[in-house]
């Protein structure tokens, strides 16, 4: 003997486990919407603090090797994992710029670069692009060394890359009273 509401009981568990489904994947839909640019902004912090720490770490090699005397060189591994590293020998500055979600400094109005805020070594600055910001690290040694790029005086940026860069750093004497860094990205 069969009963007829079985069938239509049937129906209501399929349709009320549907609807809990679609209840579930909503709520980990919006979970996900809102966790994700704070999870962005984390990780791009990460990369800001990382690089002044390579830049920090890059203006400890160049005092060691210039106390050491010319002809000294450091190899140094050098991983870009957002935006990109510049070697400006014609200023005689180091540079990151990253591009992202972590506002490292107050930045300016309009679009342009907020004031510039000294990290150890390192000037820092903000700019809003948008939604996202871009973060300038720079280490200026301008009247202190004379900074060149594979023994000339040259911009050459470098952006990011699935494993690290090897840049040789060289201490080639002085010139005119500034010690000579010069930079090789092998």
């Amino acid at each position: 003997m069969k009963i007829v509401g079985d069938k239509s009981r049937l129906g209501q568990v399929w349709v009320e486990t549907i609807v809990y489904t679609l209840i579930a994947l909503a709520l980990i839909g919006l979970f996900i919407t809102f966790a994700k640019p704070k999870v962005e902004e984390i990780q791009d912090k990460s990369i800001v603090e990382q690089s002044v720490e390579i830049l920090e770490e890059i203006n400890s090699i160049i005092l060691t090797m210039v106390q050491g005397g010319s002809g000294n060189q450091r190899a140094l591994e050098l991983g870009v994992k957002k935006g990109f590293f510049m070697i400006d020998s014609v200023n005689d500055q180091l540079s990151f710029e990253i591009d992202g979600k972590y506002v490292y400094t107050e930045p300016g109005e309009d679009g342009q670069p907020g004031e510039s805020v000294k990290v150890g070594n390192v000037l820092a600055s903000t700019k809003n692009q948008g939604k996202t910001s871009i973060v300038t690290l720079i280490s200026d040694y301008d009247n202190m060394y004379n900074i060149s790029y594979n023994g000339g005086e040259e911009k050459r940026s470098i952006s990011r890359a699935p494993t690290p860069y090897k840049i040789l750093i060289s201490y080639k004497g002085d010139s005119g009273g500034e010690p000579i860094i010069d930079f090789i990205i092998q």
